[in-house]
């Protein structure tokens, strides 16, 4: 019997689960599967957004799009087209229902776990393909399926469900430690884009006046792109604005040397609380 057993909504950036259906199977396949689910969520960033991974009798296809991945366990023989119909009704309803910024900001497990009754509802209409004829048109998914298949995720890369390390995840970690450029740092806030916006402006107001504004540059560096010492060299580059406006005292008033210690301030406090993407959390999915 094909069969849309399970399906999880998931953030790409960490693995937070921020909904999912019930699952009544507790089989030892489905048992196994939530490993996958597991594995696969800590991976989301570095997979492309169109998925498949067959294991043995089950198959779980994803997309993600816009920060969220959409994730469904299903039988090996349910068509491919329905399972991937599936997940863009899933995005789109999702989409509608909830702002980026909810989803951005989200901190516990499940937030939106009231989505789960539009999961409940859609599965029961996948299967169930006598309600579906009448009421999709899969002619637009079967060809954009056919023009773009979905990317076979193989063990190899996944690695086994026991913890044993894939060479695809030891790849991507030694890139990490050889150089840290290719370190990622998380999503940038509206107050680290304000934070940017007046680091530039500062350093432009330094420039028209014939001052120096390298270390206003540098602060804007350092928002965006991460280095070893990250932290150490933005409290350094903040020491020097005020030593650089302690210089300028007698050439600027004290709202001016107010305003550009305070934007050096404030950018200091968005790069500390900017960091890196590490790795992530061990949720329950």
């Amino acid at each position: 019997m094909s069969v849309i057993l399970s399906a999880s909504v998931i953030r790409v950036r960490d693995g937070l689960p921020l909904s999912a259906s019930t699952d009544y199977e507790q089989s030892t396949g489905m048992q196994e599967c939530r490993k996958y689910f597991k594995m696969l969520s800590r991976k989301l960033a570095q997979l492309p957004d169109r998925c498949t991974l067959k294991t043995g009798h089950y198959n779980i296809n994803f997309i993600s799009s816009l920060g969220v991945s959409y994730m469904m366990l299903c039988t090996e023989n349910y068509p491919n087209v329905l399972a991937f119909s599936f997940l863009d009704e899933l995005q789109k309803e999702f989409i509608t229902t909830y702002n980026m910024m909810k989803t951005n900001t989200a901190v516990r497990p499940y937030c939106f776990i009231e989505f789960d009754n539009f999961i409940q509802r859609t599965k029961q209409r996948y299967n169930n393909p006598r309600s579906l004829s009448t009421k999709i048109n899969l002619s637009d998914m079967q060809m954009e399926i056919k023009l773009r298949p979905p990317y076979q995720i193989s063990m190899y890369e996944l690695g086994s469900a026991n913890g044993v390390t894939s060479a695809f995840s030891v790849d991507c970690k030694g890139a990490g430690k050889i150089s840290s450029a290719h370190q990622r740092l998380e999503p940038a806030t509206l107050s680290g884009i304000v934070g940017f916006i007046l680091s530039l402006l500062c350093g432009a107001l330094n420039l028209i006046r014939g001052f120096h504004a390298i270390e206003s540059l540098l602060q804007c560096y350092l928002l965006v792109y991460y280095t070893g010492w990250r932290n150490v060299k933005s409290f350094l580059t903040f020491g020097l604005i005020c030593l650089c406006n302690m210089y300028l005292y007698e050439l600027r008033n004290l709202w001016q040397l107010f305003f550009h210690v305070t934007v050096g301030a404030f950018v200091t406090l968005q790069i500390w609380l900017r960091q890196a993407q590490g790795k992530a959390p061990d949720y329950d999915v």
